[in-house]
């Protein structure tokens, strides 16, 4: 019987200066399309990824321009889309002063006093 994982992402922006995405995401996407019960959770700063206006282009370190630059929320979207139940913190999302209506559709609200609950309810769960 296969497994239900949840991966729980509190690290926003890794790798992100290197690649166009984050690695979990990326993970993520090829799980689920290989059949994997997979949900993900955002809390911390991670929950940044659902913000629609993010633009990263024009990003550049010293002489070094990212020609390619993360599009986090559309990566988050299309999760959604494939099937995967993405979860993020209410609180962590209020404490960064995000407004609801700055966020991509079809993510899910979590309280923090529902974590361990949720946590709770897959057979593994992978933080990052």
């Amino acid at each position: 019987m296969a497994k239900k994982i949840l991966n729980v992402v509190d690290v926003a922006y890794r790798a992100t200066l290197e690649e166009q995405d984050d690695p979990v995401l990326w993970l993520t996407h090829a799980l689920k399309s290989s059949g994997a019960d997979i949900a993900v959770l955002l809390r911390g700063a991670a929950v940044n990824y659902l913000v629609q206006a993010q633009d990263a282009a024009g990003l550049s370190f010293g002489g070094r321009a990212q020609t390619q630059p993360p599009q986090l929320s559309s990566e988050v979207s299309r999760l959604i889309e494939k099937g995967v139940a993405v979860h993020y913190l209410e609180e962590d999302v209020r404490e960064r002063g995000i407004a609801p209506q700055e966020l991509i559709a079809g993510a899910l609200p979590l309280p923090r006093t529902q974590q361990a609950e949720l946590l709770g309810a897959f057979d593994q769960v992978w933080k990052w």
